[in-house]
């Protein structure tokens, strides 16, 4: 009864909707996890067992994950929205109770043989609990800012958790994605103008309550070369890497940046920088090409999908998915401050990994269920 409920419709058995899952997304999602691995024996100087080989496995581990998300109807998803925001948001509480202390931050619980990042988790379940809120909801209802009351609730309450970790990266991801799919609901734009004015008038609030690491962090954004053996020592060392790498790269494993530890986190954040460098401007658009279509994949789901829920869930787990993408390689660019935001299935990461995969399975369960009829 339950294998039923969970994979099965009066129409397709198991097997049918296994082989209707997105087989382009599931390719395309492997051609990025294979530039990961790639990337990674570069970065572990040719050493497989360093961090290379863990991604590999881990891509594999989420990999089935993703499928059995995927053939999961999407009416079960809808309906277990709630509580898994519910559990998730308790993990985040157990963090600032139990959490385990790494790189001068408490983001993660240590289960022995990972350590989870609850925030990651969350990114998943505030879409999914947005999704369900807004579905069924008329272009009436979601003008009205009482109705808009709960969304707000749900975006916010975990984002101020996970800004007491402190992880600012996370928390605007979760707020901008949060705020991108009410804006697609139909939220009317005036709610977002005002926020937008009430944000710029706190910014000196803001900057009084953000801890030293996180101001530095601004100001070497404004004036990296002010402090390029220190703080902005980062970020130097990222432009001199990407701009060496030139139109096609100074070829595999031959990265002088990185080969002699000149760039920091190359194996997480930075990772982005070691690949250019070695494969230059070529190989980076050749990398963003990837990117965007697996982007052009999801939102074709979202479209295509016939129930609000579906929409919303696809659209808003593309929304965090393009952010990641965004929001990393202009950090290493220098076109933003870093904010410790790792490339989706290229930078070195466990949870971060299997929450990616977990998200691209809900988007195909879209796909798979794109017929079934979402009830309230």
């Amino acid at each position: 009864m339950i294998r039923d409920s969970l994979f099965l419709s009066p129409e397709q058995s198991m097997i049918q909707r296994f082989l209707s899952l997105n087989w382009v997304l599931v390719i395309l999602l492997c051609c990025v996890m294979a530039v990961g691995v790639i990337a990674l024996y570069s970065a572990g100087g040719g050493d497989l067992n360093k961090w290379a080989g863990n991604h590999f496995v881990r891509f594999m581990f989420g990999l089935g994950i993703m499928m059995i998300i995927a053939m999961v109807d999407v009416k079960w998803w809808y309906r277990v929205a709630w509580p898994f925001y519910i559990g998730v948001f308790i993990l985040l509480i157990l963090v600032e109770i139990m959490g385990h202390i790494g790189m001068g931050a408490q983001r993660w619980i240590n289960l022995g043989f990972i350590q989870l990042q609850p925030s990651e988790l969350m990114k998943i379940a505030v879409i999914m609990c947005l999704a369900r809120h807004f579905h069924g909801a008329g272009p009436e209802q979601t003008r009205r800012l009482t109705f808009l009351i709960v969304p707000a609730a749900i975006i916010i309450a975990p984002v101020g958790l996970v800004m007491l970790q402190p992880d600012l990266g996370t928390a605007l991801m979760i707020l901008m994605a949060g705020a991108g799919l009410v804006f697609i609901a139909g939220a009317p734009l005036w709610i977002f103008i005002s926020g937008i004015a009430a944000v710029l008038t706190a910014i000196p609030i803001g900057w009084q309550l953000m801890h030293d690491y996180q101001r530095q962090r601004v100001l070497t954004f404004l004036d990296p070369e002010s402090d390029p053996l220190g703080a902005g020592y980062h970020i130097t060392q990222s432009k001199i890497a990407l701009g060496s790498g030139g139109m096609y790269g100074k070829g595999f494993m031959q990265g002088t940046q990185s080969r002699l530890n000149f760039l920091p986190e190359k194996q997480t954040d930075f990772i982005f920088t070691l690949y250019a460098e070695e494969w230059g401007l070529v190989g980076g658009i050749a990398l963003l090409v990837l990117f965007a279509l697996i982007f052009i994949v999801c939102l074709r789901i979202a479209l295509r999908c016939r129930h609000n829920f579906g929409r919303y869930l696809a659209a808003g787990l593309t929304i965090n998915y393009s952010l990641h993408i965004y929001i990393n390689i202009a950090m290493v660019m220098g076109l933003i401050p870093v904010v410790g935001v790792p490339l989706p299935m290229i930078s070195h990461g466990g949870t971060a990994m299997l929450a990616c995969l977990a998200g691209f399975g809900l988007i195909m369960s879209c796909h798979v269920y794109r017929h079934s009829k979402v009830t309230r």
